[in-house]
């Protein structure tokens, strides 16, 4: 159910959005348990003129090696388990490819079950 996009700076050696993309897919399965195969990721490379930030908001000093995550998923999963998905995927980053944990931004879009398709036309989990 989750659709995650991946945004990161240009230059990055080749695999490495993939392996950022295999951290996030397991932290999902482990943290908010999603199920296993239901892996659907859009990852994309951009130079300073397509990914911006500030890098100081909230006092937290970033770098161009930020890395936006965000995650479409259902709805309705508890704010602990949340705390732990942004905590164990930040971890993981900077543990298993050396990210700082400054670098890591993530947002979470929540969505009713029946707006997805996964193919065929069909709402596979509406009502």
């Amino acid at each position: 159910m989750p659709l995650v996009r991946i945004s990161l700076m240009k230059g990055k050696p080749n695999g490495f959005g993939k392996k950022v993309g295999a951290i996030i897919y397991q932290a999902m399965v482990e943290t908010i348990h999603v199920p296993v195969k239901d892996n659907f990721q859009i990852i994309t490379e951009h130079d300073s003129n397509t990914l911006i930030y500030d890098p100081t908001y909230l006092d937290i000093r970033r770098s161009d090696e930020i890395i936006v995550i965000q995650i479409t998923l259902n709805e309705g999963r508890a704010p602990d388990l949340k705390k732990a998905l942004f905590n164990t995927i930040a971890d993981r980053l900077h543990r298993e490819l050396g990210v700082r944990m400054e670098d890591v931004m993530i947002n979470l879009v929540e969505v009713k079950k029946e707006n997805w398709s996964f193919g065929n036309g069909i709402a596979q989990y509406g009502q």
